[in-house]
């Protein structure tokens, strides 16, 4: 059974016993480079245990016994697969289904009234491994039924991608899905693959997932009635939250909307995006 990656790093009993190579503070200031430089992420010091836990594992595979020596590797003009293999092991992932439940309803109750009988594009911008866009999906199911609508994921980790467009998941991911939707639109593993969920391939259907890097406008100018960009902007400095917002903005089509995280806002930034309530933005029309 395929099942998401939680991102931390697991060790075997040999690798527990094995002293961990030390990760000085020159080498932790040049992964928060190479992370900055290619996610737009910042990395704060108390970051340093969780990068050097991350890679640990990553060194031994590669027969490296010190980090620098594993930086000259992803420097090599080569190795544009090792740079996006630690991109995948830099970034966190913690997801779930229904996930700040209040902009689910916002979007069913508010919004997609006004896209009956229309079309309608949403994007999930940092899907991670896919929870967000396939709890997306049913809200418009139960909003729209099986009209014309679709809902894109990104992420910059092309493992997350892969791990949404299999849409299996562990049981507890859904703890806070309701329990109807979870019926309706997730079928329950049995036997070898009890706890497991899938979604269902009629809602599989509607999703469509690609690795992207916010820093970068969609090679196909692809864009969206609402945009959902949650828990993210918290790990940007100033001047990278101005650059994505720039983007995620041009995405957005006249009278669409913006959602962040019930902790995240638009303060600072220079942007055209009205705020209907906390957390909620949309482009004037």
């Amino acid at each position: 059974m395929l099942r998401p990656d939680s991102g931390k790093p697991v060790q075997t009993d040999h690798e527990s016993l094995t002293e961990a190579i030390p990760l000085s503070e020159q080498d932790f200031e040049h992964f928060c480079q190479f992370i900055h430089d290619r996610a737009g992420i910042s990395l704060t010091p108390h970051k340093r245990q969780m990068v050097s836990s991350r890679l640990q594992r990553r060194l031994r595979h590669l027969g490296l016994t010190s980090f620098d020596a594993y930086l000259k590797r992803v420097a090599d003009p080569e190795q544009d697969r090792e740079r996006q293999h630690l991109v995948d092991l830099l970034t966190t992932n913690e997801t779930y289904f229904y996930r700040e439940p209040a902009h689910f309803e916002y979007l069913q109750q508010q919004i997609l009234p006004d896209y009956r009988g229309r079309s309608m594009r949403v994007w999930s911008a940092a899907c991670s491994s896919g929870e967000e866009v396939y709890t997306l999906a049913m809200v418009l199911a139960e909003g729209l039924g099986m009209g014309d609508w679709e809902v894109f994921g990104s992420d910059i980790s092309s493992r997350m991608v892969e791990t949404a467009r299999q849409g299996l998941y562990p049981l507890e991911r859904a703890r806070h899905l309701p329990k109807d939707w979870l019926n309706k639109y997730c079928l329950k593993g049995v036997r070898s693959q009890a706890g497991n969920l899938l979604i269902d391939p009629r809602l599989k259907a509607r999703a469509h997932f690609s690795r992207h890097n916010l820093k970068r406008p969609l090679t196909d100018h692809q864009t969206f009635d609402v945009v959902f960009l949650r828990n993210v902007l918290i790990y940007f400095d100033l001047a990278t939250k101005q650059l994505v917002i720039n983007t995620l903005t041009h995405a957005i089509r006249p009278g669409g909307y913006l959602f962040l995280s019930h902790v995240e806002s638009l303060h600072a930034i220079d942007t055209r995006l009205v705020m209907v309530r906390p957390s909620v933005f949309r482009k004037p029309l």
